[in-house]
C-alpha cells in the first residue's frame, strides 16, 4: 500500500493498493508534487498521477520494469531549473538578486530546448535503467550496465551536473570497498534511448584507513549527495550494531605533482600544470550512536564564503543543517559542511533541547526497544521535518530558523519574510513557514511583505499579484486580530478573477484597432472620469465593443450578482467601519482605503450597466423598498464618492459626513445580503500556533477541545442549518448538498466537482480552477458527510 496525506489535513489518508508484489524500496515525488514514482524489490517502477487534480485521488499512468532486479535508487530527470538563495543579499530590494537563476542544463532536451520528462533508476546488480516520457504519452526505455565489471550495488544515489549529465554514486555496502562514481549521459538516437556510462574518481572511507577504527564500522548504511544539483559533495555513514560515523567528502581539482626528472626542463610557453579530480574529506564526526535515518536540506542556499558568514552572523540556519535520526529516538541537526551539532531533538519527551543542555549519559534509557525514525524528510524551506517511526506513526517537527538561538524580533521577522518571498517567487507552498509565525507577528509580516513587493519592477509585480494576496490571506488567518483581513484578501482574489474574466469577453469592434484592448480602455476612461452618474461615464465608452450574445451574459449572472452584492455589502458597512476604527476590524475594512480595488468595482458596475441594456436578465437582483429606485445608479454614486477618498494612495481622505449618512440609509432602501465571506478552513495550521504537542489520529478529523467557535469571529462560524456555498461559482448548494464537492487544502474554498453549466462562458470560468484554487492551493475531494 502507498499512503498519501496533505500536511494541512494529516488525518485524511488516501491509501492506494499499489499493485507491487514485492516491498516498495523507493518513493520519489516530482518537483511539482503532482506525480509520484514507486519502485520495488522486483524491479517494477510505477508512475502515479492525480486524477482530476485531486490530492486524494491517484492512478497509475505508466510503468517500466527490470524484471527480478531490485531497485536501490530512483530519481526524476532534471528539468534544468535551478535557483540559488543568497543570504548576503537578504537585505536587497530586488528579488532577482536574492534568488538568482543558475545556468543549468536539463538531463535531456526536446526540440526547442524543452526538458524531456522521465526517470532513472539503479538496480542491485549494477544496471542503470532510464524511461523517457514522449510528448505523445508513450515510454522509451533502455538499460545499461554502470561499468564493464558489474558488481552488487547495496546503496546508490543520483545527482545532476550543470552540463546535463547524471552522476551515480554506488557502494556494495562494505566500508572496506571503494565508493564508486559514474557519469551517465542519456540521449535519443533514431527514436531509441541510448545510455553512455563513464567511470569517475572513487573514494575509500576515512574510517577504514584509520588504525583506531579499522574494523569498527563494517557496513555503509547511508550514501547521499548533499543536494540533487551538487554532484561534488557526498555524505557517507558507516555503522556497526553499536554506533555510526558520518563523513562528508568533496571533489576537488588538484595539480598533478610532476617527477623530479621533469622539474628542470624549461617549460613551454602557455603550458599549464596537469590537473586531476580527487575526492578529499571535508569533515567527519566523532563516534555517534547508531544512525537510523538521514534527511538533507532542500533550500538551495548559496554556500559561498560571504553567504556562510552572513548566515552565521544573523543566525540564519535553514538550508545549512542536515538531520540524523538515531536508534535512541533522538534527532541531531548537523552543519552540512563542518558536521558540528547545531541542534538536538529528543523524541521521547516531545520537546526540543539546545545543545549542551544535558549530557547524553544523564538521559534515562527506557527498557525495551526504543521508538526511532525509519525515514526523515525536510520540507522545501527546511523549517519542518517529517518522520515516520518504527511503530508507523507520522511525526511533524518544527525546526527553528535560528536553531533555537535567541534572536531579536526584527531579525526573526526578516528571516521569515525572506523565506516567504522565496516561496512566492518559486511557487512552493509556504505552509512550513507559517508554523513559525506567532499571532503577534502577523501584522508586521503582512506590512513588510507588501513593502518588499512594491519595490519590485512592474512586470514581476504583475506575475506575483495574486500569489502575494494568497500569502497575506493565509498569514492573516493565524491571528484573531487580523482574521477579518483574511476575508478581504480572499474577496480580493475573487474580485481580480471576476474582473479579468469579464474583461476578457470584450472584443474590439473593428480589427485594426489601436494597441489598447477594450478592457484597458474601460479602465482608463473610468480612472479619468470621476463623475458619480453611471450613465455619464457610460456615454464615453464605445458601447459596440460590449455587445455580447445573450447566453454567455445570462450564464455569468451569478458572478455579476456577487459583484453587485459585494458593493452593497461594502457600502452598507461603511458607517460601522469608520465608527469602530481601532477596535474590532470587520470584513470589508481592507477595501476602504484600497483605491485600485474600488476602481475595479466601478469599472465592473459600468460594464454590467451596459450589458443590462442588451440583456436585462443578467443584471444583479436587488430587493428594494420602493419600485422606482435605480439601485445601480445609487450604489455607483456612493462607490465613486468612496473611491475618490482613497484614489490617491499617498494621501487617503476620510469619508465625509454626507457619504456616511447616505450609507446609513442604505439598509432601509435595499436588502443587504449576508456575504458568505470565507470558506471555513478546517486544517491544522491555525491550531498549532502554541508550542504544545498536538496528537492526531488517522481517519478522525481534529477538533480542538474547548475552542469556542465564536472566539475567532462570527464570520468563521456557520450554523449547521446554514446554506452551503459553492465559493467559486457563487452558487448556493443547499443545506445538505448531494453533489460531490472538492475543497482547497490551503484556504478551504469549496466547489462542486462536476459542472452544472452547459454554456462556454461559464465553462471557461471553471476551467481556470481545474488544477488549483483561487489562492493557488490544491484540491481534495470531500466526502458527503463533511460537505
Amino acid at each position: 500500500m502507498i499512503h498519501i496525506i496533505d500536511t494541512e489535513h494529516p488525518w485524511d489518508v488516501y491509501s492506494i493498493n499499489s499493485g507491487h508484489t514485492e516491498v516498495i524500496s523507493c518513493l520519489e515525488w516530482d518537483q511539482s508534487g503532482s506525480r509520484l514514482l514507486s519502485a520495488d524489490g522486483d524491479g517494477q517502477i510505477k508512475c502515479w498521477a492525480m486524477t482530476e487534480h485531486l490530492v486524494n485521488s491517484w492512478e497509475s499512468t505508466q510503468s517500466s520494469s527490470v524484471d527480478g532486479d531490485p531497485i536501490v535508487a530512483l530519481s526524476w530527470l532534471h528539468n534544468g531549473v535551478k535557483l540559488a538563495l543568497h543570504v548576503e543579499k537578504s537585505g536587497s530590494t530586488n528579488f532577482g538578486e536574492k534568488f538568482s537563476r543558475v545556468k543549468f542544463s536539463p538531463s535531456l532536451t526536446l526540440f526547442g530546448g524543452k526538458p524531456m520528462e522521465g526517470w532513472l533508476a539503479v538496480t542491485v546488480s549494477g544496471l542503470v535503467t532510464v524511461s523517457l516520457l514522449k510528448p505523445n504519452g508513450t515510454l522509451l526505455s533502455a538499460s545499461e550496465s554502470l561499468c564493464r565489471l558489474r558488481g552488487r550495488v547495496a546503496l546508490a544515489d543520483i545527482a545532476f551536473t550543470g552540463g546535463g549529465n547524471i552522476v551515480v554514486a554506488a557502494t556494495d555496502g562494505s566500508s572496506s570497498s571503494p565508493v564508486q562514481f559514474y557519469k551517465v549521459c542519456v540521449s535519443v538516437v533514431n527514436e531509441k534511448c541510448r545510455i553512455d556510462t563513464e567511470l569517475l574518481p572513487s573514494l575509500f572511507m576515512r574510517c577504514t584507513t584509520d588504525p583506531v577504527r579499522k574494523d569498527k564500522y563494517p557496513a555503509v548504511t547511508h550514501l547521499k549527495f548533499l543536494t540533487r544539483e551538487n554532484s561534488e559533495q557526498v555524505l557517507l555513514c558507516a555503522s556497526s550494531q553499536m554506533g555510526s560515523i558520518v563523513e562528508c567528502w568533496s571533489l576537488r581539482k588538484e595539480g598533478l605533482p610532476v617527477n623530479n626528472i621533469f622539474q628542470h626542463r624549461s617549460p613551454v610557453v602557455g603550458e599549464k600544470q596537469p590537473m586531476i579530480l580527487k575526492w578529499r574529506i571535508l569533515s567527519a564526526t566523532n563516534d555517534l550512536d547508531r544512525v537510523s535515518a538521514v534527511a538533507l536540506p532542500k533550500l538551495p542556499i548559496s554556500i559561498s564564503n560571504t553567504d556562510l558568514k552572513v548566515a552565521s552572523d544573523t543566525k540564519f540556519c535553514p538550508g545549512l543543517g542536515l538531520a540524523l535520526a538515531f536508534h535512541d529516538g533522538s534527532i541531531h541537526i548537523l552543519h552540512r559542511l563542518s558536521l558540528h551539532t547545531m541542534g538536538m531533538f529528543y523524541g521521547t519527551s516531545g520537546s526540543s533541547q539546545r545543545v549542551g543542555d544535558e549530557p547524553a549519559i544523564k538521559r534515562q534509557r527506557a527498557g525495551g526497544p526504543t521508538v526511532h525514525f525509519k525515514a526523515l524528510q525536510f520540507s522545501w524551506t527546511s523549517l519542518a521535518l517529517v518522520g515516520v517511526d518504527n511503530h508507523g506513526k507520522l511525526n511533524m517537527i518544527r525546526v527553528s530558523p535560528s536553531m533555537g538561538q535567541m534572536l531579536d524580533m526584527n531579525t526573526l521577522l526578516r528571516h521569515l519574510l525572506f523565506l516567504l518571498e522565496y516561496c512566492m517567487v518559486t511557487g512552493y507552498d509556504w505552509w512550513d513557514v507559517l508554523l513559525h509565525v506567532q499571532p503577534s507577528m502577523v501584522h508586521n509580516l503582512v506590512e513588510k511583505l507588501h513593502e518588499e513587493y512594491m519595490r519590485q519592477n512592474q512586470a514581476l509585480q504583475q506575475v506575483l499579484s495574486t500569489r502575494i494576496v494568497a500569502v497575506k490571506a493565509s498569514l492573516c488567518k493565524l491571528s484573531s486580530a487580523t482574521a477579518a483581513r483574511a476575508c478581504d484578501f480572499h474577496a480580493k482574489l475573487l474580485l481580480i478573477a471576476i474582473s479579468s474574466t469579464l474583461k476578457s469577453l470584450l472584443r474590439p469592434h473593428v480589427l485594426n484597432t489601436p494597441d489598447k484592448s477594450p478592457g484597458d480602455r474601460l479602465a482608463e476612461i473610468c480612472a479619468k472620469n470621476t463623475d458619480t452618474d453611471i450613465d455619464k461615464v457610460m456615454i464615453n465608452l464605445k458601447t459596440e465593443e460590449f455587445v455580447l450574445d445573450g447566453p454567455p451574459l445570462q450564464s455569468l449572472q451569478q458572478l455579476i450578482q456577487w459583484v453587485g452584492d459585494f458593493v452593497l455589502y461594502l457600502l452598507s458597512n461603511l458607517p460601522n467601519q469608520v465608527s469602530l476604527q481601532g477596535s474590532i476590524v470587520r470584513p470589508g475594512f481592507g477595501f476602504l482605503r484600497d483605491g485600485p480595488s474600488l476602481g475595479m468595482l466601478r469599472e465592473m458596475m459600468v460594464m454590467i450597466r451596459i450589458w443590462g441594456l442588451l440583456k436585462p436578465g443578467c443584471l444583479p437582483i436587488y430587493t428594494a423598498t420602493s419600485d422606482n429606485q435605480d439601485s445601480m445608479s445609487l450604489l455607483f454614486r456612493l462607490l465613486t464618492k468612496l473611491w475618490l477618498c482613497s484614489r490617491d494612495e499617498s494621501h487617503p481622505q476620510e469619508p465625509d459626513e454626507t457619504l456616511l449618512d447616505e450609507c446609513c440609509l442604505l439598509p432601509s432602501q435595499l436588502l443587504v445580503p449576508s456575504m458568505d465571506w470565507l470558506p471555513i478552513n478546517d486544517g491544522v495550521i491555525t491550531k498549532i500556533q502554541s508550542k504544545h504537542q498536538l496528537r492526531l489520529q488517522f481517519g478522525k478529523p481534529y477538533t480542538l477541545p474547548g475552542l469556542n467557535p465564536n472566539s475567532q469571529m462570527e464570520i468563521f462560524s456557520r450554523s449547521p442549518a446554514s446554506q452551503r456555498m459553492d465559493n467559486l461559482r457563487c452558487l448556493h448548494m443547499g443545506i445538505s448538498p448531494t453533489e460531490d464537492s472538492k475543497a482547497c487544502t490551503r484556504c478551504g474554498c469549496v466547489t462542486m466537482l462536476r459542472s452544472p453549466n452547459k454554456t462556454n462562458a461559464m465553462k471557461q470560468w471553471e476551467q481556470r480552477w481545474i488544477k488549483n484554487c483561487l489562492c493557488g492551493g490544491l484540491w481534495r475531494k470531500i466526502p458527503h458527510s463533511l460537505s
